[in-house]
């Protein structure tokens, strides 16, 4: 869903093919589109699906899958500048447990990152983590190992461009970020896990993390969930200042939310263009914006037992390509009640009310500025043919409903 600044409701929808995850707003090819992914997670946290694009119509213009027979994962869906999509995936494969106490003959799920060419399908990159990290860097105890319930001993759950086009991919299991050669696939560095390139400050380590970026040289975000099983006593939103020369991370801000949340798993943290932060608490049911000096100025929650995998803030401006819903009942008091919503239009500032005896002779009976999700106007007048213009903040009509007759209650 969308809402804006003040909690209100903008859009929701019930997105394609199943569960959400990683709901956005991108850009592909020069316009600002709607991205998620789509499908089933099971109880350890794996996914498999499909993930989609939406113009500002809220219509799907393009849907991605992974190639080279990987099951398609939900955890991350990347548009690049250049109309491709970065995406991670999996394949469950026959390992050698013996290094992490298993059997010799057991089932891994390998993560794997690809680059697919969102309008051909074509995958031009392929990352497959068991090609350069063995089971014994997870921190994941070893469970399953079947071919019904393989190890997932990596658990990749985001994919970044790096400034100078390598890849930063996180690996939730290994508490590891890695730097990825693009193209190529070498490992340029970890940080992080039990096989980390640099020197870690205080304040600095993480655990079970997600959501890897580096949005400008040297910054590093991410949030550190430090849980599942309990690391440290809260989950953290992270800055990291990475110096590659000296090869050392330091922390330059962490921000905690003020009841101290701990997430067992999921959570986003998106650096905005003031220095402030917005961050999803994932498994915690929160969103919260902090000013760069740690004031926090939005928090948002929703119902106990519900969650979002990440959150965002973004501008967004959407057309729905169908017309606003009315309806119409008496009003006890004296004429009628008009109810007027129109999902996903973010121009509308107000609503004129027009009604009559007949659906061909309608006259303006009432006007209301929006007043949320769905704006309520009485209106003296009994009809019982009522219609709705939308209008934007300089009175340009936006649509109209359909013309409707007034209920009887």
């Amino acid at each position: 869903m969308i809402v804006d600044r003040q909690g209100q409701l903008v859009w929701f929808g019930s997105p394609l093919g199943g569960t959400p995850l990683n709901f956005a707003v991108q850009e592909y090819r020069g316009q600002p589109v709607l991205t998620w992914s789509a499908g089933s997670v099971n109880a350890a946290g794996v996914t498999t699906g499909t993930s989609y694009i939406a113009d500002s119509s809220y219509r799907v213009i393009a849907t991605v899958r992974a190639g080279h027979g990987a099951q398609t994962d939900l955890h991350e869906f990347n548009l690049t500048p250049q109309g491709t999509a970065l995406i991670t995936a999996h394949r469950k494969v026959p390992a050698d447990l013996t290094p992490v106490g298993g059997p010799a003959k057991a089932a891994v799920l390998t993560s794997i990152a690809q680059e697919v060419d969102v309008r051909t399908g074509q995958v031009l990159f392929e990352w497959n983590s068991l090609d350069h990290v063995p089971v014994t860097e997870s921190h994941q105890v070893l469970a399953g190992g079947t071919a019904q319930a393989p190890y997932d001993y990596f658990h990749m759950n985001s994919i970044a461009l790096a400034p100078d086009g390598d890849l930063l991919i996180s690996s939730r299991n290994t508490w590891t970020i890695f730097k990825v050669a693009r193209p190529g696939g070498a490992v340029r560095w970890r940080l992080g896990g039990k096989k980390s390139d640099f020197e870690v400050g205080e304040g600095a380590g993480f655990s079970w993390q997600h959501d890897a970026r580096m949005p400008q040289p040297g910054l590093l975000t991410l949030f550190d969930n430090a849980s599942s099983p309990p690391e440290e006593p809260q989950s953290r939103a992270l800055l990291l200042d990475v110096d590659t020369r000296a090869m050392r991370v330091r922390l330059s801000r962490a921000y905690t939310h003020p009841v101290g949340l701990q997430a067992d798993n999921q959570g986003s943290v998106q650096l905005l263009p003031g220095g402030g932060v917005f961050v999803g608490w994932g498994a915690q049911p929160y969103f919260s914006e902090f000013t760069r000096d740690g004031d926090l100025v939005i928090d948002g929650q929703f119902p106990v037992n519900d969650q979002s995998y990440r959150a965002f803030t973004f501008d967004w401006s959407g057309r729905p390509p169908g017309r606003p819903a009315v309806v119409v009942r008496p009003n006890p008091a004296r004429g009628s009640v008009v109810y007027v919503s129109w999902n996903g239009a973010t121009e509308v500032a107000s609503w004129t009310v027009q009604a009559g005896r007949t659906a061909a002779a309608l006259t303006v009976a009432g006007a209301r500025r929006r007043a949320g999700f769905e704006t309520v106007i009485p209106v003296n007048s009994d009809g019982p043919y009522f219609a709705v213009t939308a209008h934007d903040s300089s009175g340009r009509q936006l649509g109209q409903s359909v013309t409707v007759r007034r209920t009887s209650a």
